[in-house]
């Protein structure tokens, strides 16, 4: 069986901090907010009125006008953050190469805007009124499938819709497809848009969200006391995963190598992780043993911290029970502190960030961790982000469902 070393050659990222890697990054590190009251639609009434939105997006800058009307959100977002990490990468897909080069994307609710804008309607005026676009907008893989349109790939297709789960999911698998010599190269991510009265809603319903509508900046506050919920957001990531030798061959630069991949089940609740997070660390172990990591190995984790009661809680204590004494050594934030949580998304855009923290040496801050939970103990970068030395990191995300998915990465050194 093949066993292939697997590098990350681009990157493209739209988040509520920027169009582009750079803008988003470097707001990422300077510990800025993303979130605000939403614009999008009138939330006046609505227990919840705050989310992470994207600001600078101009669909008509990368689309014409009949593909935008086409387009979901998601689906212009994962196209575009793709074009970026192709472009970054400088990777050439021809007739040669085309059936090596994939795509594999997450996403964990496709186009529910586009649902509710188009039962309104049906309602309204009846089924005769509804578009042929209205299933291909909607569907949650027509990310892969268009960036594999849009690219000209030929090689693996596919979508996992694991909730909160799916972006890192598809960078695992993308990961393995090429170590076990199936393809070369895999564009892989994650997208999400579902910022609309019914998804605000709801997540509202289940009081997963933040009701701290006065001080939107301060919402998402993972891993401190007073944390009272997430924040939705929007957004896409798309890494390009290499083989090392592929990449060499054609003088590609290498940003970073990912190392190992964990994935796991709690077999517990359809929303809560269980209370001594044994899902989350054994998905943890199983990226550490693929990796082949000790735990004092690992110089940062980008959590999946999403600021909810329990969710912070638990994963504290699965990182303890994965890292023992060396827990303490660790570097652990959580980006969701500045973006807000994208959903089906996250882990794709996550796995950018932790990209770029072994690239630039830098763990990015957990910011508005102001008062320490007694409950959560580690050191979280509060605040201010913080230059280190980042040899190994992983990325971590669980989903409802209690599916749960983790990426060991590291820096590249030749």
């Amino acid at each position: 069986m093949s066993n292939r070393r697997v590098v990350v050659t681009g990157t493209g990222l739209i988040t509520p901090l920027g169009t582009g890697v750079k803008k988003s990054w470097e707001n990422i590190c300077a510990g800025v907010s993303g979130i605000n009251r939403i614009t999008r639609f009138d939330a006046s009434e609505f227990v919840v009125q705050i989310a992470a939105e994207v600001k600078d997006f101009n669909a008509e800058d990368y689309f014409d006008k009949k593909a935008v009307k086409n387009l979901d959100l998601f689906v212009q977002y994962a196209i575009v953050a793709a074009r970026m990490a192709q472009e970054e990468s400088g990777l050439e897909i021809t007739e040669e190469n085309t059936g090596r080069v994939g795509v594999i994307t997450g996403c964990g609710m496709g186009g529910l805007p586009t649902i509710t804008e188009h039962h309104e309607r049906v309602l309204d005026k009846g089924y005769k009124r509804l578009t042929p676009f209205f299933i291909p907008r909607v569907i949650p893989n027509m990310p892969s499938g268009h960036i594999s349109m849009d690219i000209g790939s030929k090689g693996p297709n596919l979508t996992l819709t694991t909730a909160c789960a799916a972006g890192t999911h598809a960078v695992g698998e993308a990961y393995r497809h090429i170590k076990y010599g199936m393809s070369d190269v895999i564009f892989a991510g994650g997208a999400e848009a579902v910022l609309c009265p019914l998804g605000i809603n709801g997540f509202s319903a289940m009081k997963a969200l933040s009701t701290r509508n006065d001080s939107p900046a301060e919402a998402s506050r993972p891993f401190d006391k007073d944390r009272d919920g997430f924040v939705m957001s929007e957004g896409a990531g798309i890494l390009v995963l290499e083989d090392y030798d592929h990449a060499r061959s054609r003088g590609a630069e290498i940003i970073a190598e990912v190392i190992g991949y964990g994935v796991s089940s709690d077999s517990y609740h359809i929303a809560a992780p269980p209370e001594d997070g044994e899902g989350a660390a054994r998905s943890m172990r199983m990226a550490l043993e693929d990796a082949q990591l000790n735990p004092e190995d690992v110089d940062y984790i980008n959590a999946h911290g999403t600021s909810t009661p329990l969710n912070d809680r638990c994963e504290t204590v699965a990182i303890r029970s994965v890292f023992g004494s060396a827990a303490d050594q660790l570097a652990v934030s959580s980006t969701k502190s500045m973006i807000g949580h994208v959903l089906g998304a996250a882990g794709g855009i996550e796995a950018v960030f932790t990209t770029l923290a072994l690239r630039d040496q830098i763990a990015p801050p957990t910011i508005n961790h102001h008062t320490p939970s007694p409950e959560c103990d580690l050191d979280y970068v509060p605040n201010i982000a913080r230059k280190m030395d980042i040899k190994a990191a992983l990325s971590n995300s669980f989903g409802f469902g209690g599916t749960n998915g983790v990426v060991a990465m590291k820096r590249f050194d030749g």
